[in-house]
């Protein structure tokens, strides 16, 4: 897999929470073209994308804001079973602090830290337009 791309509303929101979520930006331009209007099959696209990664370089994460045509309705506030995209899991070394660290961009617990079978602690929390984020901590 080479990455999973997100809509936002607002790119720099959504990268500054990516960001102190522990991602590094790799990359950020503008794209337009026919090309582009192929690729999505939209027309007259204008769009922002930041690429994210992880800080091994396994994963990355596109967050893409568009210009034009506007993006359509926001995930919101659908509960974790909604179809469709669920979720996106990070594994951290600190569940704790890392719901503190994203709390100032806008992270809500939905639930709480929850202890898996004394393997993993787990939680969702909802980040930028509405997607849910997933933290796994090992434990021990």
């Amino acid at each position: 897999m080479d990455n999973v791309a997100i809509v936002v509303r607002d790119l720099d929101t959504a990268l500054a929470f990516f960001v102190a979520l522990g991602l590094e930006l790799e990359d950020r331009a503008s794209i337009e073209g026919a090309w582009a209007d192929e690729t999505v099959g939209l027309a007259g696209v204008r769009s922002e994308i930041a690429m994210v990664r992880t800080p091994d370089g396994t994963g990355r994460v596109e967050l893409t804001e568009y210009h034009h045509p506007p993006a359509g309705e926001e995930v919101g506030a659908a509960p974790p079973n909604t179809a469709g995209l669920h979720r996106i899991m990070f594994a951290v070394d600190d569940i704790d602090a890392t719901v503190e660290r994203l709390r100032p961009h806008g992270a809500e617990l939905l639930g709480r830290v929850a202890n898996y079978q004394g393997v993993f602690r787990l939680c969702y929390l909802r980040g930028p337009a509405g997607i849910i984020v997933a933290l796994a901590e090992r434990i021990g």
